[in-house]
């Protein structure tokens, strides 16, 4: 939010400049993101008079202007505007002056032939904006001479400050000025309400047709007014924060709005429908052209002010266009209610609507402001645009705001580190606007303002069902009773400054610090570096994509669609991180890269519950591998990704020899060239080429190969007490198989098989060599495997090593019907 210095003291009565405020304000827990001195740059420039303007002599375009500056002075001015004229007022830039439009540090010289002292300024030489078609023409009372930033206002610092959802209060002037006087800096300026005149009953009545549209609401009318442009100081304060005037009318709605927190609506009674506006629930079917010329398609969770035609404004968000004020309105209808903040913050959201009034409204205003409000408003609009002033129409009743807290005073030492006298910490509360109620030398009990509505608030717990009712009643009655207190210590350290509140260590929990990461962060890290080792690029992406690509690696779930996505192409929860690298790649593949090797860690999603959430290391790897000098570039394929695969699980600690290959990948994946890792019946992961139809759905080359890793579904591996290593004296023995199968025998098969064959004297299992050509029966593969024997005992006999080839023949035979080659 952003406001001036003057606005500021409109409410505050105070001598300090906008540096000290700024910090002050910092200093209590408003943050300060910003604060803007316009006068620095805008200092030189003066108020000028033309006294003359004739055609340039040696220029089509340009004319030559005497003007006098105010000082006794007529100077020269060659100027190229085509609204130059004798007589007008604007503003000059004398030489030295710093031009901010454009960036160049004015000098006196000549143009054509006809000597050029000065410039007259535009409004985006001054940096006021993009208008540059003509200079600055000022009202005819403009003084002469004077520094235009002191004639414009500008010499107004304006402050930004940054608001947490909590405090709604801080998103006006006058909260603001309640917690610097608080704070100390000056003394916060009553806020007298006028007395209004009643002339005439109010034209229209209020109704309040559901309470979730309304919580209370009041209005008033204003006949035989004059609306037009709102006066220059009006204009100046909302300028200066970076709205847009309008017109008299609407700009006290802005004014009141920022300057008390308290949104304000104009309806122009002539253009409502009946005499009665309905606060109700929208209806199937209605929409609401609104004033920022967007027409919205209402729901009925949405609240809407109706006339007898139907919705004329989305309560406390934005109004509509048909009943809106402008020059011709002669009588308007102001609206000042309540509403229900969680309600206006789901249909903002809903609509992607985002108003200085929701701002408000879904942070929760003053529930006892609107009478003074609506007084205050009708005072100022009646002063601008005169008229008379009706009776107020009122529907449903004021909120019941009041509550109480209690703080205990050691509290304050044990949770804030500060040890403040008793006095201070009532002063501190009464300062802020806290009615004491009772005081003893433990404890003070407080009543809390009607404007702090985050002070004490309803919790809302959500519990565990199923559990207790009375159980969970102590623990509502205990969470607001530490909330409360714990939001008075707050606004006690705030106020004596948060850099005052020492800062302390957390004690140590032990000599040697506990692992920084849990066992699943290891793996996932270890994953991503043995990847990145292995040539592939880390990937973090978001963990949504489109529905329609979702549905292509199996997801497609809608309780996964997105409700409120960021992007229309975010819109649903993926399935597995593969895709989202598979989306990667295609752009990058369409864009002259096709060869890659793309890694991600990260989260799938197949449902809903906790469970359904599964941590996934994915790569894919399109084109060719690498050129090297030693080994000529291919053709990925699906051993790569295999490989991929198998180095991860290997460096996790997966021994390898009970993990199968089984060709059970999903339906993403080629059917002939894909299987999935298997240690018993869990899933390890998948790797292969992914499915022709896929990737060219998804712009990929045909031969894209992947591989997923299920993390989650791998066990730590066994942490045994580390003893001597297992280093046999004994020679190893090597032995080389040629074993003719069938050419659908997974190779798998015939290893697990020949590891079995004798668990205490076969140490590896390692196929080298597959073949299929000429010499071989029809439908037959050779698979040759080198099985190493390793004796613990004693030196291997020839006759031992022929009766574990025998052994290993046979077994190999038995599982898979494989013949040994003569």
């Amino acid at each position: 939010m952003k406001f001036t210095l003057s606005w500021l003291r409109e409410h505050l009565d105070f001598t300090a400049d906008a540096r000290t405020v700024a910090e002050v304000l910092t200093r209590i827990g408003i943050e300060v993101e910003g604060v803007e001195d316009r006068a620095a740059a805008l200092a030189p420039f003066r108020i000028a008079r033309v006294i003359e303007a004739v055609q340039h002599p040696n220029a089509d375009r340009l004319r030559a202007l005497r003007v006098d500056v105010g000082d006794g002075r007529e100077l020269s001015v060659v100027c190229g505007a085509p609204n130059a004229r004798s007589g007008m007022i604007g503003v000059i830039a004398l030489p030295g002056a710093f031009i901010p439009g454009t960036g160049i540090t004015l000098k006196a010289g000549e143009i054509r032939g006809v000597k050029s002292e000065a410039m007259m300024l535009s409004a985006r030489e001054m940096g006021l904006g993009e208008d540059h078609s003509g200079i600055v023409e000022l009202p005819a009372d403009a003084p002469v001479g004077a520094r235009y930033v002191d004639w414009a206002g500008l010499d107004d610092p304006v402050i930004e400050v940054k608001v947490t959802p909590n405090r709604g209060d801080a998103l006006s002037v006058r909260g603001l000025a309640r917690d610097l006087a608080a704070a100390g800096i000056g003394t916060l300026k009553p806020l007298p309400r006028p007395e209004i005149r009643e002339a005439y009953p109010s034209p229209l009545s209020w109704r309040i047709e559901d309470p979730r549209a309304c919580i209370w609401v009041l209005g008033r009318a204003i006949r035989g007014l004059r609306n037009g442009p709102s006066p220059r100081w009006l204009q100046q304060r909302l300028t200066a924060i970076g709205l847009r005037p309008i017109n008299a009318l609407v700009d006290v709605t802005n004014y009141f709005t920022f300057g008390l927190g308290r949104p304000l609506h104009v309806f122009d009674v002539a253009k409502v429908k009946g005499d009665r506006l309905t606060m109700r629930m929208a209806r199937p079917g209605e929409s609401l052209a609104a004033l920022n010329n967007r027409t919205y398609a209402l729901t009925e969770e949405d609240g809407v002010i109706a006339d007898a035609a139907g919705p004329e404004a989305l309560g406390g968000i934005i109004g509509g266009e048909h009943s809106g004020c402008d020059e011709t309105t002669t009588e308007c209808f102001i609206e000042c209610a309540v509403f229900d903040p969680v309600r206006i913050a789901r249909s903002g959201r809903r609509h992607g609507i985002m108003t200085d009034a929701r701002a408000r409204f879904e942070r929760g205003v003053d529930p006892a402001l609107p009478p003074l409000a609506l007084d205050l408003a009708t005072a100022m609009m009646m002063e601008l645009c005169g008229g008379e002033a009706s009776s107020v129409a009122a529907a449903g009743q004021e909120p019941a705001w009041r509550r109480e807290a209690t703080l205990r005073f050691a509290r304050v030492r044990e949770l804030g580190g500060i040890d403040l006298p008793e006095e201070e910490v009532v002063g501190r509360l009464s300062r802020l606007g806290f009615e004491i109620l009772a005081r003893d030398r433990e404890r003070v009990v407080v009543s809390v303002p009607s404007w702090r509505n985050d002070i004490a608030a309803a919790p809302h717990l959500d519990m565990a069902p199923g559990l207790d009712p009375a159980r969970a009643a102590r623990a509502a009655e205990g969470c607001a009773a530490v909330e409360a207190e714990t939001d008075l210590i707050e606004e006690v350290l705030r106020l004596g400054g948060l850099d005052a509140v020492p800062a302390v260590s957390l004690p140590p929990v032990a000599a040697v610090p506990p692992p920084a990461v849990t066992p699943a962060q290891a793996r996932a890290g270890l994953a991503r570096r043995v990847l990145a080792a292995r040539g592939c690029l880390d990937n973090v992406t978001y963990g949504f994509i489109d529905h329609a690509t979702a549905a292509l690696f199996g997801g497609g779930d809608p309780a996964l669609r997105l409700v409120n996505p960021i992007a229309a192409d975010l819109d649903h929860m993926r399935p597995t991180p593969l895709a989202s690298l598979a989306l990667a790649a295609a752009r990058n593949a369409a864009r002259g890269f096709p060869d890659l090797a793309l890694a991600e860690v990260g989260a799938g999603y197949i449902d809903t519950t906790p469970e359904g959430q599964r941590l996934i290391a994915c790569a894919l790897r399109l084109g060719a591998t690498p050129p090297h000098w030693a080994v000529r570039s291919r053709p990925v394929e699906a051993l790569d990704a295999k490989g991929d695969a198998q180095a991860v699980l290997e460096a996790l600690g997966v021994a390898m020899a009970g993990v199968m290959v089984a060709a059970e990948a999903p339906a993403y994946y080629h059917p002939g060239r894909s299987a999935s890792f298997k240690s018993g019946r869990v899933v390890l992961g998948h790797f292969g080429e992914l499915h022709p139809a896929l990737c060219q759905r998804l712009g990929l080359p045909a031969a894209a190969v992947a591989m997923e890793l299920f993390l989650d579904a791998i066990p730590e591996p066994k942490r045994r007490r580390k003893g001597a290593p297992d280093m046999p004296p004994f020679q190893p023995v090597r032995r080389d198989f040629a074993f003719l199968v069938a050419e659908e025998t997974p190779a798998d098969q015939l290893l697990r098989a020949a590891r079995g064959a004798d668990r205490g004297l076969i140490a590896d299992v390692v196929l080298f060599d597959r073949y299929s050509g000429p010499n071989l029966p029809p439908g037959k593969v050779s698979l040759a495997i080198q099985v190493t024997f390793q004796p613990r005992e004693r030196t291997l006999t020839d006759a031992e090593i022929e009766a574990a080839c025998a052994k290993v023949v046979a077994a190999v035979t038995k599982a898979t019907g494989a013949v040994l080659r003569g």
